[in-house]
């Protein structure tokens, strides 16, 4: 998509701090990270969010988080490592061009994704288990 921020970002047409590049995928240093290290993957050729995602592209994203999340691991020395994924506006997403957060943690950093738990009866959870079930 011509007017769409993270396409020019991927493709190269906006300077970023590009940590690595192949022909589908681009890793940059979030512009505004949340901790040190925090990059994007954005695949290259514009899908809105995960369920406009190719399948092919999924393929290869997974695998590609891993990879750099090992390498962060070593070279930044992060304790662990949240993989982040929003798709539509209730679920967080403000840029609609499907990314992956790859945020290094720190043991001393803070808790930055905690969110309140919901109880739902066994009964309840017997007729979600019977919707979701494919």
């Amino acid at each position: 998509m011509s007017d769409c921020i993270f396409c020019k970002l991927a493709n190269g047409e906006i300077p970023t701090n590009r940590i690595y590049e192949d022909e589908d995928f681009s890793i940059i240093l979030d512009a505004s990270p949340a901790t040190k290290g925090h990059a994007l993957i954005l695949p290259k050729k514009h899908a809105a969010n995960l369920f406009e995602l190719p399948e092919e592209t999924a393929e290869k994203v997974l695998p590609l988080a891993k990879k750099a999340a090992a390498h962060m691991k070593e070279v930044l020395q992060c304790d662990g490592l949240h993989l982040v994924q929003n798709n539509g506006e209730a679920a967080g997403q403000t840029v609609f061009h499907f990314h992956m957060h790859l945020i290094p943690r720190y043991k001393e950093g803070p808790n930055m994704l905690i969110w309140p738990h919901e109880y739902f009866t066994d009964e309840e959870m017997k007729g979600i288990c019977e919707q979701l079930s494919f």
